[in-house]
């Protein structure tokens, strides 16, 4: 699908299939991982119920549909990155959840119409390319009256520090909107319009903990798949330039003063209700 951007058009397309090798690439529940409570908070801020439908969005390893099921909710992830629904499933296998993990595209769910209780999504939706598309897609498969839950990187916070560095060395497709703008309270509001009321819009941190800043760096060009791609292109030189420039990410958001890593990422928690 493409769509006209100032004139130009933008292939959504071509962008998702170049975002879905990314994130197949290195091993991302590796850092996905660490951000359970930041899906643990946010279904305890959307007041999930036992037997209520959940469905988490863009779900990478399950961190949603995981707390949503250890609720008693009948939990549903989807997500396009194959290798990471199968690590969901042996997350839910190995927790004996019985969460349903589907191959699909945040853009064009495949789900029914009005089918959930409870939409969610931590740190994924928001990096769909098309983003009015996806708020969209959000509202359809929940029902009126239910709730739409999101935890989004902030663009003044630690991770939209990070995305610049990285837009440095790999600068961002024209017409493609910062995924960090999902964690700002008014673009989040334009993209859902009336059809969603925010009973809730909390600022958090999630805090980042590792044994040095370059632990942090090296930690991300192993396994955050994005990132893991773009240093397999980099010369020895660059590459070496590449991992000084995101321990930095790590050091200037750092508040620990015993050499280690405790640094503080922003990110919006936003509960609405669905008209």
């Amino acid at each position: 699908m493409s769509t006209e951007v100032s004139g130009t058009a933008v292939d959504f397309g071509a962008i998702k299939a170049k975002q879905r090798a990314g994130w197949e690439t290195g091993d991302y529940p590796r850092v996905g991982n660490t951000l359970q409570i930041i899906a643990e908070l946010l279904v305890e801020a959307a007041d999930v119920r036992a037997g209520q439908t959940v469905l988490d969005v863009a779900c990478g390893q399950g961190n949603v549909a995981l707390a949503a099921a250890r609720r008693f909710a009948d939990a549903t992830g989807v997500d396009y990155a194959v290798n990471l629904l199968e690590q969901g499933r042996e997350r839910a296998e190995a927790e004996h959840l019985p969460v349903i993990f589907l191959e699909g595209d945040a853009e064009e769910l495949p789900v029914p119409d009005s089918a959930f209780d409870l939409v969610g999504s931590t740190v994924g939706v928001m990096f769909a390319p098309d983003h009015q598309r996806a708020a969209d897609e959000l509202c359809r498969v929940t029902k009126p009256g239910g709730k739409i839950a999101l935890a989004s990187w902030t663009p003044t916070g630690m991770i939209g520090d990070l995305f610049r560095t990285v837009g440095k060395w790999a600068p961002p497709p024209a017409g493609v909107k910062p995924a960090t703008l999902w964690g700002d309270e008014e673009y989040l509001s334009g993209l859902f319009g009336d059809r969603v009321e925010w009973a809730g819009l909390t600022k958090r941190s999630f805090v980042f903990r590792y044994h040095s800043p370059e632990h942090f760096s090296e930690w991300f060009r192993l396994y955050y798949g994005p990132i893991t791609k773009l240093a397999g292109t980099l010369s020895e030189a660059d590459l070496a330039a590449f991992a000084a420039d995101l321990a930095e990410v790590a050091r200037k958001f750092n508040q620990a003063e015993d050499g280690t890593v405790a640094a503080y990422a922003e990110y919006l928690e936003a509960v609405g209700i669905r008209h």
